[in-house]
């Protein structure tokens, strides 16, 4: 495929934008190259600014379930955008999807919108502390909660891990209240809590990890925390920004049958514009101003786009419940015939999938947490991912990162991907 407009863009964006992009993930660092500009997209497909048609499995990661400009989404966008575009004053559809949003998801009462998955999950934990009276928090390996500065910390080593920062700007003072753990590995978890008696305010973490590659939990890690937050006055975070809406109506709670304390969401709530929330039973949300001590505030937060967009998102997937089946076979589907294309070529790999979230690793091990995903074979994905592409297949460009399944994909489209995928394996 021809790339010329997309590069000519990259490399007026690094004139006036730091790397030439506004999150890193989009530069292609990881895997070598000039990023693509996307000029439009529809349903299942990207359109470039060279004019390539791509089919997407990133989604905007995560939130496009049902297809990029989905005409509900877009109509009830366009209508609500006539009447102004934000106030910083309550709107009654505010009401409405909040008392959507409650209905659809186990174990809350209230939730609280804001503008990104970041501010969801900086506010819950900021909750959680106020909540409990305590500063440590424990965090896993591999699971991103967004750019706050409690959430950029790396692991140390020992039994008890007091986190370093892995970013200029993160202060010693912040880090020490991170504490790194091992993801599906609850005996870590135990040994934390057990040093740290009495000061740790929450565990953090998503229940079914998207940033390592698509990770599920080992069976009993998820009611093995619930256990341990019970037994020691701790919260149970879930940062359900990737699966929230995505895995089941109600999220990893329903899907799993594991109760957290709070549950942050991003991407899906806002059928695609910029919108995070953090929900919770009424007893924690009411430490929130301005009914409690706990200060969090935004003046675009429910803003009536965001509103709109999610409102519509939620109401379609509430009232199609049978779009979570269509998707968990459409990945089966998917992740069978890439299984067979790269076991004919010959090519060491394991592939991860929970619902519509699946990605592919090239490693001899199973990957279950951060430290076997950072096992597999980077130069192979990086050829894989560049063979995808000029074949039109447009996925994660990281190999830690997951991909992302739309109900807009046809069958024809997965065959075509798995069509691709048997190609490529035979270049690897």
């Amino acid at each position: 495929m021809i790339y010329k407009r997309s590069s000519a863009l990259f490399k007026a964006a690094q004139q006036v934008i730091p790397g030439g992009v506004n999150s890193p993930v989009r530069a292609f660092t990881a895997v070598g190259g000039d990023p693509i500009f996307v000029e439009k997209a529809k349903g299942a497909y990207l359109y470039d600014a060279d004019g390539n048609k791509l089919i997407d499995y990133i989604n905007s990661w995560g939130p496009m379930i049902l297809g990029h400009a989905y005409e509900p989404v877009v109509k009830a966008v366009v209508d609500k955008a006539k009447k102004g575009t934000s106030f910083g004053m309550p709107t009654e559809i505010e009401t409405e999807i909040a008392s959507l949003a409650v209905s659809m998801v186990p174990n809350i009462d209230k939730i609280r919108f804001v503008n990104s998955g970041t501010e969801a999950c900086m506010s819950a934990v900021r909750l959680a502390r106020g909540f409990t009276g305590k500063d440590k928090i424990i965090k896993f390996a591999g699971c991103y909660h967004g750019h706050s500065d409690s959430f950029l910390i790396q692991a140390g080593s020992g039994a008890v891990t007091f986190g370093t920062p892995n970013s200029p700007g993160v202060t010693q003072g912040t880090a020490k209240d991170t504490l790194l753990a091992n993801y599906n590995d609850l005996n870590h978890v135990a040994d934390l809590i057990s040093e740290n008696k009495g000061e740790i305010a929450c565990i953090i973490l998503e229940p079914v990890a998207g940033n390592m590659g698509c990770i599920p939990p080992s069976e009993g890690f998820l009611e093995g925390l619930r256990n341990l937050c019970n037994e020691n006055d701790i919260l149970l975070i879930f940062d359900e920004v990737m699966t929230g809406f995505r895995l089941a109506k109600g999220g990893v709670q329903e899907r799993y049958g594991v109760d957290a304390d709070i549950v942050t969401f991003g991407k899906v709530i806002g059928g695609g514009l910029p919108v995070g929330a953090f929900a919770a039973r009424a007893e924690i949300m009411s430490y929130l101003a301005p009914e409690g001590p706990v200060y969090q505030a935004g003046t675009l937060s429910g803003n009536p786009l965001a509103m709109a967009a999610g409102l519509a998102m939620l109401t379609e997937l509430n009232s199609k419940p049978e779009v979570f089946t269509s998707l968990e076979k459409k990945t089966e589907y998917l992740h069978n015939g890439i299984a067979e294309q790269l076991t004919q070529a010959e090519v060491t790999h394991t592939i991860n999938r929970v619902g519509s979230m699946i990605s592919v690793h090239f490693s001899e091990t199973p990957v279950t947490d951060f430290k076997t995903a950072a096992l597999a074979n980077n130069d192979t994905f990086k050829k894989f991912f560049h063979g995808l592409l000029n074949e039109g297949i447009y996925i994660a460009p990281s190999a830690f990162e997951t991909w992302f399944l739309t109900d807009a994909l046809t069958y024809e489209d997965l065959d075509a991907t798995i069509e691709a995928c048997g190609k490529v394996a035979k270049t690897l």
